[in-house]
């Protein structure tokens, strides 16, 4: 049911876990070892909502949507657009680990009060994971059939473009930052920009040929999943390739900095991320 509210979002991006593989390209799935390793470092962590502690300057409406088929079953997601604007700019919002909950739905609607119509797509078939031992299982899932999630955010972005979406781009979190540069490397044609919060990567040149949509990529300097060795490996393979790649390893953070949930919250650095954040789409997104 279509909502039209004056809302309170978070005060700083909401993350997640596990990164995961893309079809159409040539890029591999979540290998064992990152899963475990990302599972590692959200140990006694829960989703717990966050509470909203900064009023939003923009009106938005919210609805759930169906954005797409997979098996005969709906696709379901949560869409977010400013009540005044255009919609000629879409995002599409991927979840962390947990799946598409209250978390992520803030989140999406933090994004259309900048002005954009976003779209938080469901990877998990509409499940909702309460502890890691349950959220590592559904990456694995998704990870073991990484042309389903393909496909999903496919339609996704077909949905967007057809409600007028003129550039659409792609932000995740941990398992849904590694699915955003996927999508971009499955759909180079057709997602103009990618933002990766500490999200699983790909290193090899060739795999990263395809891309031509510019990189965001935003990390702590304490995370093993990714470390900061591969994160300067990635940026290193965009360079020689001659992509556009931004990004900045925060000092003292580690994997779901920017999670006021977790136990490695971060704010001043969640902050500082989310303005890296919304100067790239604004810069990228814009006509």
């Amino acid at each position: 049911m279509r909502q039209t509210l004056a809302f309170l979002f978070l005060s700083h991006l909401l993350a997640g876990c596990a990164g995961a593989g893309g079809g159409a390209s040539t890029v591999a799935p979540a290998d064992s070892a990152h899963l475990h390793a990302v599972a590692r470092e959200h140990q006694g962590d829960a989703p717990v909502a966050s509470p909203a502690t900064r009023a939003a300057h923009a009106e938005v409406a919210a609805e759930r949507v169906t954005y797409g088929t997979a098996d005969a079953r709906a696709l379901q997601g949560y869409l977010a657009r400013p009540v005044e604007g255009d919609g000629h700019s879409a995002v599409i919002v991927i979840h962390e680990w947990w799946g598409l909950n209250e978390n992520m739905e803030a989140m999406t609607r933090r994004l259309a009060a900048e002005g954009y119509t976003a779209l938080a797509v469901d990877l998990f078939g509409g499940t909702v994971a309460r502890q890691p031992e349950e959220a590592r299982d559904l990456v694995a899932a998704v990870s073991g059939d990484p042309e389903a999630a393909t496909r999903n955010l496919q339609q996704a972005v077909s949905y967007l473009r057809g409600r007028g979406a003129e550039r659409v781009g792609t932000i995740g979190w941990c398992f849904g930052g590694g699915w955003s540069l996927r999508a971009a490397l499955a759909m180079p044609e057709r997602v103009d920009a990618a933002v990766i919060y500490y999200g699983q990567l790909v290193t090899d040149t060739e795999a990263l040929r395809p891309l031509q949509a510019p990189v965001l990529g935003l990390f702590g300097a304490e995370d093993r999943a990714p470390a900061v060795a591969q994160v300067r490996e990635f940026e290193a393979a965009l360079r020689s390739l001659g992509k556009g790649v931004s990004v900045h390893v925060y000092e003292g953070a580690g994997h779901a900095f920017a999670n006021p949930s977790g136990r490695n919250y971060q704010p001043a650095a969640a902050e500082d991320a989310w303005q890296r954040t919304t100067e790239f789409l604004a810069r990228h997104l814009s006509r």
